[in-house]
C-alpha cells in the first residue's frame, strides 16, 4: 500500500460527497417509492456497473457457487435489510440526521467485533472512543426539534440499519480471501433476489405513479451512490488500504449536513453540531487506537 497523494485524497473526498449525498436522495425517493421497491431498484441499478466491472476484469462471479449460502446471507444483512430500514427511517427524519446516525457504524461494529472476533477486543482507549461516540447520539435524542415523539422510532430504525451493516461486515470477513468485486457483485445479486418478491407482493410498484424527481434520485442512488461509489471504494482499498478508506467516516456526516441544510432546507440546531463533534471525536479516538490491529492484518 502506498502513501496517499493528492489524487488519492481527491477520490476519498469524492467518495464522501457521493455517500453524503445519498441520504437526501433517499428522502426524495421515499416521496414516491415504498421501502422494498426503493431498495430493489437501487440494487438493480447498482448491479449493472458491478457486472460490467467483473466482465472487464475477467473476475468470476461466485454468487451461486458452493459458498452461495454465505453470499446470500451477506446480501441479506449487508444490503437488503439495511437499505430497507434506512429508507423507512430517512422518510421520517432529516436526511442529515440519517447521515450522522449512519456514521456511527464503526462504533457499533467494534462492539459486535469484541464478542465475535478473537483479535478485535475492546481495549480501554477504544472503549472510551465508543462511549464518547454514543454519548453524542444520546445527546441528539434530547433535541426535541430534531427527534421527538413522532419520529424517534424512525431514528432507532436507522440505527438498526447501521447495525445490520456491521453484521454484514463481520460475515464478509469469512470471504476475505475472495476478490472484493466478486463479493460485492455476488451479494448484490442475492439482495435483488431477496427484495424482488417483497416489492411485488407487498407494494405492487406497477400501481405507483412516481415523480420525476424521485425517480432521478433513485437512479442516482443505484448508479452513483451504490455502483460507482463501490468501485471508487475498491480502488482506494487496493491502492491505499483499509485504514485510509475508513477516514471517509469523518466526512460523510459533514457533507450530509451541508446537503440537508442547503438543498432540503432542514433545520440544524446547536445540539446537532455539538453531537456531531462528539461523535467524530469518539470515532477518532477509536480509530487512533485501532491502527495497530489494522496494520497487523495489512502486512
Amino acid at each position: 500500500m502506498r502513501e496517499a497523494n493528492t489524487f488519492d485524497l481527491s477520490l476519498l473526498i469524492i467518495l464522501a460527497i457521493i455517500w453524503g449525498s445519498a441520504f437526501f436522495n433517499i428522502k426524495i425517493a421515499t416521496h414516491s417509492y415504498d421501502p422494498f421497491t426503493l431498495a430493489l431498484v437501487r440494487v438493480m441499478f447498482a448491479s449493472i456497473p458491478l457486472l460490467v466491472l467483473c466482465k472487464v476484469k475477467e473476475i468470476k462471479i461466485e454468487a451461486f457457487s458452493k459458498n452461495w449460502k454465505l453470499y446470500s446471507l451477506i446480501g441479506l444483512c449487508n444490503i437488503a435489510i439495511p437499505f430497507v430500514l434506512i429508507a423507512i427511517g430517512t422518510a421520517k427524519i432529516n436526511s442529515y440526521l440519517a447521515a450522522i446516525l449512519m456514521s456511527t457504524t464503526p462504533l457499533s461494529g467494534s462492539i459486535l467485533a469484541h464478542f465475535f472476533i478473537k483479535d478485535e477486543k475492546l481495549s480501554i482507549p477504544k472503549s472510551l472512543g465508543v462511549l464518547i461516540g454514543f454519548s453524542g447520539i444520546v445527546l441528539l435524542f434530547f433535541d426535541k426539534v430534531i427527534i421527538n415523539s413522532e419520529n424517534y422510532i424512525y431514528a432507532l430504525i436507522t440505527i438498526l440499519g447501521s447495525t445490520f451493516y456491521c453484521i454484514g461486515g463481520l460475515l464478509t470477513l469469512k470471504l476475505k480471501n475472495k476478490k472484493n468485486e466478486n463479493v460485492t457483485t455476488s451479494t448484490t445479486l442475492w439482495s435483488v433476489i431477496f427484495l424482488l418478491p417483497f416489492s411485488l407482493i407487498f407494494e405492487e410498484p406497477w400501481n405507483s405513479s412516481p415523480s420525476f424527481e424521485s425517480t432521478l434520485s433513485l437512479l442516482y442512488l443505484g448508479v452513483v451512490a451504490t455502483g460507482l461509489a463501490w468501485m471508487i471504494r475498491f480502488r482506494i482499498l487496493t491502492v491505499n488500504g483499509l485504514v485510509f478508506q475508513t477516514q471517509v467516516a469523518y466526512l460523510i456526516p459533514i457533507f450530509g449536513i451541508i446537503f440537508g441544510y442547503f438543498l432540503m432546507d432542514e433545520i440544524i440546531t446547536w445540539r446537532v453540531l455539538i453531537s456531531l463533534a462528539i461523535i467524530l471525536l469518539g470515532i477518532y479516538i477509536f480509530k487512533k487506537n485501532n491502527k495497530g490491529i489494522k496494520r497487523k492484518y495489512a502486512n
